[in-house]
């Protein structure tokens, strides 16, 4: 049977701290298109810029903020390469979760110690603003963790990269932080990337879903969430389970083609606000049977939230023992059913909505089904 929490806290064993999300960095086919699509939906800033014009050859990227999140939108310059190799493989896509580090050279050597893949040996960036050290290690499918040492700089971001403004800006939505990032990989290998956490970065196993928690009549799947010991960094890892239908997993990994990030959820203070927000700037959203909120009340008990515009909008609520979550998430941002969002607003819980699951992932199989992937 699936736990969803430890009785205990349990004892932190990091093996370096991490201070929080630095960035996180997708590799697209079009990164200008890509950040107006964020700007203009999102309500991401442009607030950086690094390319032909700043002196790097091979590549654009566009810095976008908003409350604490930074989202780097990197595109290659030519047709050949580690770059554009991967986005011909996967699509437009998660390539680096990175971690914000008081010390990389020191962190990078203890992960490789103790089994890490190196993707980057430390560096030293230097411009006017100070010195950025940073390294990398590589964890699942083609995606990294860089590490980054920042206590040295006072520019934007990083060298290479230029401020910017620009006449168009349109209002934030609200998110403010990233709650958690999703992991997919193969049939088998979830224990393997749990151990993986565990043992090179010293994370612990936060949560467990097993295909009891996590089924629909057609599907399931398995996750564990690991989060390191300050709780800022955490990683759901899902692999698909045998069931009658492909899994949203498996659908995911064809597209993909392979392992990556599914979801990346964004934590705001007023969901219905945000949602709306969204919506009605473009964003679709997965869709929720209004009979899921005949009983809502009676599962999760009182809410300080209105019914009507969680409804209205498809807000989903959990409950467990340190309080209540309200969740959402978005339908494919491209074309291949691969990454999405999830806007969480968290009143106490510290969970990840068990009690949604199975109307979620009902969700998540009409739309399969309407793409005769189910």
């Amino acid at each position: 049977m699936a736990s969803l929490t430890s009785p205990a806290s349990p004892e932190v064993h990091d093996t370096f701290p991490i201070n929080g999300t630095d960035y996180v960095e997708f590799w697209v086919g079009n990164a200008k298109q890509s950040a107006h699509y964020y700007r203009a939906t999102f309500g991401f800033k442009l607030v950086g810029y690094r390319g032909p014009e700043t002196g790097v050859r091979d590549r654009c990227s566009y810095l976008l903020e908003q409350g604490k999140i930074r989202f780097v939108l990197t595109t290659p310059l030519g047709p050949t390469g580690p770059m554009a190799d991967h986005i011909r493989a996967h699509g437009d896509g998660v390539r680096d979760l990175a971690f914000w580090v008081d010390d990389a050279r020191d962190a990078y050597a203890k992960a490789i110690e103790r089994g890490a893949a190196s993707a980057q040996e430390p560096v030293v960036l230097h411009d006017d603003h100070g010195e950025i050290v940073m390294a990398g290690i590589r964890t699942y499918g083609d995606t990294i963790h860089s590490i980054v040492e920042r206590r040295n700089y006072r520019g934007l971001f990083l060298p290479g990269f230029v401020p910017v403004s620009s006449p168009y800006n349109p209002a934030p939505v609200g998110v403010e932080y990233v709650d958690h990032c999703v992991g997919n990989v193969e049939l088998g290998k979830m224990n393997e990337w749990v151990g993986f956490y565990e043992r090179v970065l010293g994370f612990h196993n936060l949560l467990t879903f097993d295909d009891k928690d996590i089924s629909t009549e057609y599907s399931s799947l398995m996750s564990k969430v690991m989060s390191n010991g300050n709780g800022r960094i955490k990683f759901p890892i899902n692999e698909p389970a045998m069931g009658k239908k492909k899994s949203q997993i498996e659908e995911y990994l064809d597209y993909y083609g392979g392992p990556g990030v599914q979801h990346v959820a964004m934590a705001t203070n007023d969901i219905i606000e945000t949602v709306t927000t969204l919506r009605d700037r473009g964003i679709e959203f997965l869709r929720t049977p209004s009979s899921y909120y005949e009983t809502l009340l009676e599962r999760v008990g009182t809410i300080d939230e209105d019914m009507a515009p969680l409804k209205e909008l498809g807000i989903l609520v959990d409950r467990d023992d340190e309080g209540y979550l309200l969740q959402i998430f978005t339908k494919p941002v491209q074309d291949r059913p691969t990454l999405f969002y999830e806007i969480i607003q968290r009143k106490g819980a510290k969970s990840f909505g068990k009690g949604n699951f199975r109307a979620l992932f009902e969700s998540i199989e009409r739309e399969q089904a309407l793409r005769g992937n189910l």
